[in-house]
């Protein structure tokens, strides 16, 4: 059987109505799920799997791993959606993919632009759903021979990279932005190392040998740092409204989102497919390269319809492209993923390259139950625009204490300790201190992200050569990423010395 084929018989798994109630509540609580802060796809999925069991009980099991399957990855792909929502309207990223939205879509918000914003990452998130699920179909087997060859070299110069290049979030200074990346690497070394087991930074605290929680870092210095912005500098009045205009998106607006959302939805799906590199990753990446493109880079932060458009479509094409490794190869690309790998164990299916010749009602009918779930989405979040865009509505005053419930609430559900809400607290000052001094929140974020996987990857790749640091410079692609990174620092710094404040439109 060709492609088409496997294709139509997976449309006729994933049509079958108890598979379309499934994927209609995955989505369902996925969109839910990616609107509250602390409870990620990661912990949603984890939730369900046990239900999944009871649902499917009476079916053959094939029948019982196609339902469950697709009812788990719809709250993977539903949470994409969600996170955007209060990025956008409360300046809380619901999931880590998020942040980035947060950066232009809350500003769109206060200029009365949200019903735009949210209507753009819709659609922007069907697109980028549509398009990685198409170059899921056709280039499934391909690209996971060419994600094979990526060893930890690769990825180590990669993720360096990719920190290099989120100084272009740095704003006005390059330094700030270096410096807030450093201290996002330092944060994410407290805890216990994972090679050799020693406690670092913890000072005998055993809450501290997990590390600090990600979610805890970014809630506090976004949301709760907004919060305190808005009681210290008394910057809305009480019950005073904030007018929203259009709903709909304006012609501009599509037309100014049109090329991010394609280059997002490329960009993510290429990303998506390397294991570990993550929607985050994607997300962040496709933002840098808008404002590399754009001919207005100053409007980046200040509320670019561009900058909710392109990390949008890429967070969403990252989740499809996730899909490959875990399907071809057996490698979850993701935390989700991994919960999605063990999923299909329970129920003796095994992820790898004989799933889609040994299972392939399994794998075809969720390939083709994600494209009924895209559109589901989009049917579902398009009218519920303009209800969520009445949030922002709310006066300050009722405003403040939902972010403050739905921000403790969720890192709190995450570990379950009142340390986390010590923290939380803490960096919802520091993030105040630092927004009010121009320092970029976002950069530090990335940091504490790729912290553990640059350190990882950099210890596999000595390991391997013996502790010879040449093998970084020796494997071509590594050398090619690494040359990237040092332009990315080098040309804006020569830039400056020559008095040209020049923004690198084209390479960088």
């Amino acid at each position: 059987m060709n492609t088409w084929e496997f294709l139509y018989n997976g449309f006729l798994v994933a049509l079958q109505p108890e598979n379309l109630i499934y994927a209609l509540v995955g989505v369902l609580i996925g969109t839910a799920v990616g609107v509250l802060p602390g409870i990620g796809p990661m912990s949603g999925v984890a939730l369900l799997i046990p239900i999944t069991s009871t649902l499917t009980a009476g079916t053959t099991p094939e029948e019982a791993a196609a339902s469950a399957i697709i009812l788990l990855a719809g709250v993977y792909y539903g949470a994409m959606y969600g996170g955007s929502t209060t990025s956008i309207l409360l300046n809380t990223p619901g999931e880590s993919s998020s942040v980035v939205t947060a950066l232009d879509g809350y500003q769109l918000a206060k200029q009365g632009r949200a019903g735009s914003a949210l209507s753009i990452a819709a659609i922007g998130s069907f697109v980028a759903g549509i398009v990685s699920l198409i170059a899921l179909v056709f280039l499934a087997v391909p690209l996971s021979e060419v994600a094979i060859r990526f060893g930890p070299a690769e990825y180590f110069s990669l993720m360096l990279l990719g920190l290099c290049a989120v100084s272009g979030l740095a704003g006005k200074s390059m330094t700030k932005g270096l410096i807030m990346t450093v201290a996002g690497l330092l944060l994410a070394t407290i805890g216990i190392d994972n090679v050799s087991g020693v406690a670092r930074f913890t000072y005998d605290m055993p809450i501290l040998y997990q590390g600090l929680e990600f979610l805890t870092v970014a809630v506090g210095l976004f949301a709760l740092g907004e919060v305190f912005k808005t009681i210290l500098e008394k910057e809305s009045n009480d019950g005073h409204i904030v007018k929203i205009g259009r709903v709909t998106p304006t012609a501009t607006d599509l037309k100014d989102s049109a090329g991010p959302i394609a280059r997002g939805s490329l960009l993510g799906f290429f990303i998506g497919v390397l294991p570990g590199a993550g929607a985050t990753l994607a997300s962040f990446f496709s933002y840098i390269l808008e404002k590399k493109l754009s001919k207005n880079p100053d409007k980046f932060g200040k509320g670019a319809i561009e900058g909710v458009a392109a990390p949008e479509s890429a967070n969403n094409a990252a989740s499809g492209g996730a899909m490959i490794p875990l399907l071809t190869l057996g490698i979850p690309g993701s935390g989700t993923t991994a919960i999605l790998m063990g999923a299909l164990i329970m129920y003796n299916v095994q992820p790898g390259p004989l799933l889609f010749d040994e299972h392939p009602q399994v794998a075809w009918g969720l390939i083709a139950s994600m494209f009924i779930g895209n559109v589901m989405l989009l049917v579902l979040n398009m009218p519920l625009v303009k209800m969520f865009a009445k949030i922002i509505e709310t006066p300050a005053k009722y405003l403040i204490p939902i972010i403050i419930a739905i921000s403790f609430f969720g890192v709190y559900a995450v570990q379950v300790n009142t340390f986390d809400l010590y923290l939380l607290i803490g960096f919802g000052v520091i993030g105040y201190f630092l927004a009010k001094h121009d320092y970029p929140l976002a950069p530090l974020v990335l940091g504490l992200v790729l912290g553990p996987m640059i350190e990882n990857n950099l210890r596999r790749a000595l390991t391997a050569s013996n502790g010879d640091w040449s093998v970084f410079v020796t494997h071509p692609l590594s050398l090619t990423f690494l040359i990237i990174a040092a332009l990315w620092l080098i040309i804006p710094f020569i830039m400056k010395l020559r008095g040209k404040n020049v923004v690198i439109n084209e390479e960088g």
